[in-house]
């Protein structure tokens, strides 16, 4: 069976399933190095190139996310329901946030631009619960 996305038509492969399976059965955003790992004993001959490749494919099908964070390693999601992050500042931790208003905040921005607005991105930078702790009982 093929699959059509902006750039063609792609064959679905086994690679490529495990790959949106791994990104679903993780409530973290993991990099593509991370899925590489994950998948190389299952799949001994595959190369990190065919993960990007296929992380491409699967963000062209609209099945994840791409996040860039900042840091010199993209990651990836597969929960792609609005939402916004929580990023420590500290040791790079990741997590999903979700707050209502996200329709409402495209309807004022829609409201106040020409643009016709699709989505947002919107990235809460901070320092998560472990490293407010360690940097408090270093303080003392």
């Amino acid at each position: 069976m093929k699959t059509t996305t902006k750039k063609g038509a792609f064959r679905n492969t086994r690679q490529r399933q495990r790959i949106l399976e791994v990104l679903r059965a993780t409530d973290q955003h993991p990099t593509a190095d991370w899925i590489y790992e994950q998948l190389k004993p299952e799949f001994p001959k595959l190369s990190l190139g065919t993960v990007y490749r296929n992380l491409a494919i699967l963000q062209d099908q609209g099945l994840i996310h791409k996040l860039h964070c900042g840091s010199a390693h993209d990651r990836f999601e597969a929960h792609i329901d609005p939402h916004y992050h929580l990023i420590c500042q500290d040791c790079g931790r990741l997590e999903d946030f979700e707050m209502p208003g996200y329709n409402e905040l495209n309807g004022k921005a829609n409201k106040l631009t020409d643009f016709t607005i699709q989505t947002h991105r919107i990235e809460f930078f901070g320092l998560c619960s472990e490293c407010a702790q360690r940097g408090e009982s270093q303080e003392a």
